[in-house]
């Protein structure tokens, strides 16, 4: 019979793998170098094969390694399914829910769709991270959290074993103060041709779809300002420096937020917004009713 596999050495080259280096390895499982060299080299003669090219002081996996974790990864992906599973099942424990927020994300619409974790039978404590597109991937990657809230989908050819699931999406409203809207309504939308406007900054799909819409609409609003927070945009369109637009869902909230009236809409821009989890068919409860949460909130 085969010597069973030593699932710790498995571990360490797995962590090796991801973190691209023993040093980075050995800082995240606290041992040394040494320590975590040795279990290498003995996990390598246990299969018989190398796993990593060394060039120079670099580790580059070889088509043995990457085939080691492309299994190594389903491994652990599912020890840690199976530990939500017993933890969702434990009346006594808190089960911890991290959700990643991509930061162009209202925040409005963040926070009807986390509410929804209080609903739950079960017991959540829920951590809310917010940060770009690619750092929240990459944490991910990293199972330091368990879904992400995004406006944009998982591109095809990203390193990282994720999915997409659609939650919706929803035309675009565009605001002013009271002092300039009755104008601006009218003959919308050429009115903004020349008008000063608000935009979002280069993070958020917004501001590429307007640009491409003023473009489609012959408009030529006059830019002056740019940010990638949007609450500040918000605050500045409430002052009056310039028309802005958000998504048409956050429409009742941002006029009674920023007492500000809308002055048109375009179904021609289309604000999409997916969950990108590790679950290609969604089991995790709190992940359920977060996804159900947003569809019935866009659809």
């Amino acid at each position: 019979m085969a010597q069973q596999l030593n699932y710790n050495h498995l571990r360490y080259f797995y962590t090796i793998a991801k973190e691209g280096s023993i040093v980075n390895a050995a800082k995240l499982l606290h041992l040394s170098p040494q320590t975590i060299s040795g279990q290498l080299t003995v996990f390598e003669e246990y299969l018989g094969l190398k796993l990593f090219d060394r060039r120079g002081k670099r580790l580059i996996m070889n088509d043995a390694g990457k085939l080691v974790y492309s299994y190594a990864e389903d491994i652990f992906t599912l020890g840690l399914e199976l530990q939500q599973s017993l933890d969702m099942n434990n009346p006594e424990q808190n089960v911890v829910f991290t959700v990643g927020i991509v930061d162009v994300i209202p925040k409005i619409l963040a926070f009807n769709i986390l509410e929804k974790c209080f609903e739950l039978e079960e017991s959540i404590k829920l951590i809310s991270r917010e940060g770009d597109y690619d750092g929240l991937l990459a944490d991910l990657a990293l199972n330091k959290i368990d879904l992400i809230i995004s406006d944009r989908p998982l591109t095809p050819g990203v390193a990282v074993k994720a999915y997409n699931h659609y939650l919706g999406e929803c035309g675009v409203s565009f605001y002013a103060t009271e002092a300039i809207a009755p104008s601006l309504k009218k003959n919308f939308p050429k009115s903004l041709d020349q008008c000063n406007f608000l935009i979002c900054g280069d993070k958020s799909n917004q501001k590429i779809n307007l640009q491409s819409w003023f473009d489609t609409e012959n408009i030529n609003p006059i830019i002056v300002a740019e940010f990638d927070d949007s609450a500040l945009m918000k605050f500045f369109g409430q002052s009056g420096y310039g028309v802005f637009a958000t998504p048409t869902t956050i429409e009742p909230h941002v006029i009674g937020q920023y007492d500000v009236i809308v002055i048109g809409r375009t179904n021609s821009i289309s604000e999409r917004f997916y969950a990108i989890s590790p679950e290609r068919k969604i089991k995790h409860p709190a992940v359920k009713a977060l996804v159900d949460a947003a569809k019935s909130i866009l659809l």
